[in-house]
């Protein structure tokens, strides 16, 4: 199997074995982000875990180049192309982070009271790793292309905003 960037949904109805799935998930070889939700009982909708690799990275990096650029400009080009530099970065960041956020709210209704849902968000040069993990802790794994959850989420947002503007 080539490498190909897989969303894999993985159902648990004991959100203890969703958990311990999870801290071994944070270290699948490719792994891009890891999501736990949970839904307690009485309904309420949780994400108690969440894991994205490289987080701030591309904010740190934008600051420390924006400084060398501010070198030309001497000491204060450096404070302001710093804080551009890293201000436009972390602009970028956050706007992959609410994407993301959609995603986790779009899946929010496969979620069963009392039940759990693995959410991990992977380049898989093989599916052994994720399908063994699953295996292990006993739950059930869905695989989608990252471009076919993509189209489910940004058709729930469609639906959304056709809601709002009713």
């Amino acid at each position: 199997m080539a490498d190909t960037h897989h969303v894999l949904l993985v159902s648990f109805t004991d959100p203890s074995r969703c958990r311990a799935a999870y801290e071994e998930a944070v270290s699948l070889p490719g792994l891009r982000q890891a999501a736990v939700l949970e839904r307690s009982a009485e309904g309420l909708l949780d994400v108690p875990d969440n894991h994205v690799r490289g987080a701030g990275v591309p904010t740190v990096g934008g600051g420390v180049v924006g400084g060398l650029v501010g070198l030309l400009g001497g000491p204060i080009g450096v404070l302001f192309g710093s804080a551009a530099g890293a201000a436009l970065a972390n602009a970028a960041e956050n706007r992959q982070l609410i994407e993301d956020g959609a995603g986790l709210i779009m899946l929010s209704s496969r979620v069963e009271d009392g039940a759990a849902l693995l959410v991990l968000d992977l380049h898989e040069a093989s599916p052994e790793p994720a399908d063994e993990l699953a295996r292990r802790h006993g739950g059930a794994l869905q695989r989608l292309t990252a471009k076919e959850f993509a189209a489910q989420v940004e058709a729930a947002e469609r639906a959304a905003e056709r809601t709002d503007t009713s």
